[in-house]
């Protein structure tokens, strides 16, 4: 089968052995798959996330020396099965599924692994209990989304907002508009999204923020106070006697993964405020705790989602809850893969590219 290698830090279209399932698993024809920022990061950055991991128990455990096959945001299609599987969903069926897997016994995160490929191959395998169904209807690029809307709901989920929060999402890049989409659901608001590019202030407002603010124009800090000084009724919070000051309580979702950006919300964040680090820095970073002290903040990192949260974020997205489609801006074969890496490095130009590998070569 054909396949987007990672190899030698490089993407190489090539053909690989087709996987053969083993107990439990099932074989799938990928139909789409999107590029995740993740996979920017393990081309550019890929040892120091299997050191990171290494350290941590961290996923990404891959051996870089050997061929890797990247993409863990898919929607397939059944074609076979592996021993001692139930055989629930009938070939031909399109799925979803939580990107890991058990191959011969040994667990494999699927997308980072030197066991089984990822989506940006023809075929895959993947661990039949874990496969969810496509509703009826739903176009399979909508589906293939399910995986990072999924990350932005786990965020919020781990936020545990209380409805009188304002929050404030700094980055609307897909991981941004995720947790804007996940926001809207909650019914938490004004949401207000931060981003210097315009395009992706659009797809803000497309995803459900109330209020989009450039940044080079205008302080989000100081916007998001002028906001908090009212209740949800619209009154003007009465002034607390020790501080001078009173706002409403304040979630900041940082989602730009950028060094110095956590450092910039723990200076313009509140009193009591709390930051939810979702961007993935990949650099070594730097802090000043005084500051956090000083203004008792609470600083909290999430990763991934749930299986729950998959099947859920699948759900909504299928009923129409969350409208995926303004996120896709191109598809490509797997000729195109390497070239879509480069091209996604603009915010202007593209929020989320599917690969096909169906596509003709």
């Amino acid at each position: 089968m054909r396949a987007a290698i990672m190899r030698d830090a490089k993407i190489v279209v090539d053909e690989m052995a087709m996987p053969v399932p083993s107990e439990h698993e099932v074989l799938v024809k990928t139909l789409a798959c999107g590029i995740c920022g993740s996979d920017l990061h393990a081309l550019k950055h890929g040892h120091d996330m299997v050191q990171t991991s290494l350290e941590t128990g961290g996923s990404f455990v891959m051996d870089l020396s050997k061929d890797i096959v990247m993409g863990h945001e898919f929607c397939a299609e059944v074609l076979d099965y592996g021993p001692n599987t139930n055989r629930t969903l009938k070939p031909g069926t399109r799925v979803c599924s939580f990107p890991t897997t058990v191959h011969n016994g040994s667990l494999a995160t699927v997308g980072y692994s030197n066991l089984v490929p990822g989506g940006y191959s023809e075929n895959m395998v993947l661990t039949e209990s874990m496969l969810l169904a496509v509703p009826n209807g739903l176009p399979t690029a909508h589906a293939a989304l399910t995986e990072p809307m999924a990350v932005g709901l786990h965020a919020v989920r781990m936020a545990k907002l209380n409805k009188g929060e304002v929050p404030l999402v700094i980055g609307c890049g897909p991981v941004g508009l995720a947790v804007i989409a996940a926001l809207k659901q909650t019914g938490v608001g004004p949401i207000i999204g931060v981003d210097y590019s315009a395009k992706r202030r659009e797809l803000a407002e497309l995803m459900g923020a109330d209020e989009i603010i450039d940044p080079s124009k205008t302080s989000p800090y100081e916007y998001w106070q002028d906001i908090a000084k009212y209740d949800a009724n619209g009154n003007l919070l009465p002034i607390e006697p020790f501080s001078g000051q009173s706002f409403r309580e304040g979630v900041f979702f940082e989602c730009v993964g950028v060094p110095g950006v956590i450092d910039q919300i723990m200076a313009g964040a509140p009193s009591k405020g709390r930051i939810v680090v979702v961007g993935v820095c990949m650099e070594t970073d730097q802090i000043r705790p005084l500051t956090a002290i000083n203004k008792e903040l609470n600083l909290q990192f999430v990763l991934g989602y749930q299986p729950d949260e998959f099947a859920e974020t699948l759900h909504n997205i299928g009923e129409g809850h969350v409208d995926v489609a303004p996120l896709i801006t191109s598809t490509v074969g797997l000729n195109g893969v390497a070239q879509a890496f480069e091209e996604l490095a603009d915010p202007e130009r593209h929020a989320k590219i599917l690969v096909d590998p169906t596509l003709p070569a």
